[in-house]
C-alpha cells in the first residue's frame, strides 16, 4: 500500500472509532441520571462547532425562565404546537423535582410524567420565555395525565406529540411499561388526551389507544402535522432507531381511529393499520413541520449514532431525503428528541433538544 493509501486507511479507522464511541444512544430513562436534581441543568449552553448552535437554555436551574419555582429541575422533551390562538404550549416529558422520591420506580427524587407551559414569545431569537404553567394547588408544574410509576404496569405517561383542532388541544402519549437497554423502553398502548380549556385539564380518550401490537406497534411514538385538512401522524415504534409510518385523518375525525388511511407506498389504505409500509429508517422521536422557506416538510430526529439529522421532502409522505447532521453525536452525545418551533422563522430553523447528561432542554438554531 502506499503512504496515501496508509494514511487514507488511518483517518477512516480514525473516523470508525470515533463513530462507534458515539453510538450507544443517551438512555432516556429519567433514573439513570444525577441523583440529585438540583445539580441538572447547570452546565451552561453547549459549545458547538457544526452548522447548529446553542442560543438559550430552556429549562433548569441555569434557566432564565427559573423552572424551578415550579418544581422543575430536570425534564425532557419539549414538544411545541400552537394552541390556534396564537400562543404556543410545550408539553415536557418526565419532570424531576423535590419531594418524595418514587422508589418503587427506582427513584431517588420525585417525578411527574407530562408537565405544560405557555407563551406568546413567537421570537425565538433571543430565547423563549414562558408565561405560565399549568399547576398543582401548592404550586408545581403537574402531571397533567397521572400515571401510577409502577414498573410493568405503568411505569410513565409520556407525551410524544400536540396539536390543536377546532379549539381543542390534543396530545399523543405512549405508556411505557418497562426501561429496557439504552434506547430502548417497552410500551403497553399510544393514545391521545384532550383539553378544551387550553391545556389546564385532561381528558384521556381511551378509545384512541393503539396496543402495542401488530400494525398499531408502529404508532407508539407519534408526531402530527397538518396539511390540506387533514392531520398526519408520523409513528414509530417505541424507542430509537427504528422505522417512521404514515397515516392521515380528516382533522375533525382526530378521535377516530376508523377513519385513518395509512400509506402503504403507493396509496393510502382506510382502516388497515397493517398496511402501512416505512417510509424512513433509523429514526428516534421525530418531529415535523412545513418549512415556508426551503418550500418542503423537514423532519428531525436522532440517527443510530445519536446525531440530530435533518430530512426533507415535498410531501408528508415523501419520498424523504437522505440525513443532514445538525448535530454530531461526537460534539453532543447524549442530545435526544428534536422538536421543532411551531412558527416560521425564515432561514433560521429552531427546534428543542435534551441534553441527558444535563437532563433539561435546551433551544437550538441552524441555518437552512
Amino acid at each position: 500500500m502506499n503512504k496515501t493509501g496508509s494514511i487514507l486507511m488511518s483517518a477512516l479507522a480514525g473516523t470508525t472509532a470515533l463513530l462507534v464511541s458515539a453510538a450507544t444512544p443517551a438512555v432516556a430513562n429519567p433514573n439513570a441520571i444525577n441523583p440529585i436534581p438540583v445539580l441538572n441543568g447547570t452546565n451552561g449552553l453547549p459549545v458547538l462547532h457544526g452548522r447548529t448552535q446553542a442560543v438559550f437554555q430552556v429549562t433548569g436551574m441555569a434557566s432564565p425562565n427559573s423552572t424551578q419555582n415550579y418544581n422543575v429541575l430536570g425534564t425532557d422533551l419539549g414538544i411545541m404546537w400552537d394552541n390556534g390562538r396564537g400562543e404556543m404550549l410545550t408539553a415536557f416529558g418526565d419532570t424531576a423535582g423535590i419531594g418524595f422520591p418514587n422508589l418503587l420506580a427506582g427513584s431517588t427524587w420525585a417525578w411527574r410524567s407530562n408537565i405544560l407551559v405557555r407563551t406568546h414569545d413567537q421570537n425565538p431569537a433571543d430565547g423563549i420565555m414562558f408565561d405560565n404553567a399549568v399547576r398543582d394547588v401548592i404550586g408545581q408544574a403537574r402531571d397533567l395525565i397521572p400515571s401510577p410509576k409502577i414498573p410493568f404496569l405503568e411505569i410513565s405517561r409520556i407525551p410524544t406529540a400536540g396539536i390543536s383542532i377546532n379549539g381543542v388541544q390534543y396530545m399523543s402519549l405512549m405508556s411505557v411499561r418497562t426501561w429496557d437497554a439504552p434506547g430502548e423502553w417497552t410500551t403497553s398502548f399510544s393514545g391521545l388526551a384532550a383539553s378544551a380549556d387550553n391545556g389546564e385539564t385532561w381528558a384521556d380518550l381511551g378509545h384512541t389507544r393503539r396496543p402495542n401490537e401488530g400494525g398499531n406497534a408502529n404508532f407508539q411514538m407519534n408526531s402530527f402535522v397538518k396539511d390540506g385538512g387533514f392531520l398526519y401522524e408520523y409513528g414509530t415504534r417505541a424507542g430509537r432507531d427504528n422505522e417512521a409510518f404514515i397515516a392521515r385523518v380528516p382533522e375533525a375525525e382526530i378521535e377516530n381511529l376508523a377513519a385513518y388511511e395509512y400509506w402503504d407506498g403507493g396509496e393510502w389504505k382506510l382502516n388497515d393499520v397493517n398496511a402501512a409500509a416505512p417510509i424512513m429508517g433509523g429514526v428516534g422521536e421525530l418531529s415535523v413541520m412545513y418549512n415556508e422557506y426551503l418550500g418542503q416538510f423537514v423532519s428531525l430526529t436522532t440517527d443510530p449514532f445519536n446525531s440530530v439529522v435533518m430530512r426533507r421532502a415535498s410531501s408528508p409522505v415523501g419520498p424523504w431525503s437522505g440525513p443532514e447532521v445538525l448535530i454530531d453525536a461526537r460534539e453532543l452525545p447524549t442530545a435526544y428528541a428534536p422538536s421543532i418551533f411551531p412558527y416560521q422563522t425564515g432561514r433560521d430553523l429552531y427546534f428543542m433538544t435534551t441534553i441527558h447528561t444535563q437532563y433539561n432542554v435546551v433551544l437550538m438554531r441552524t441555518t437552512l
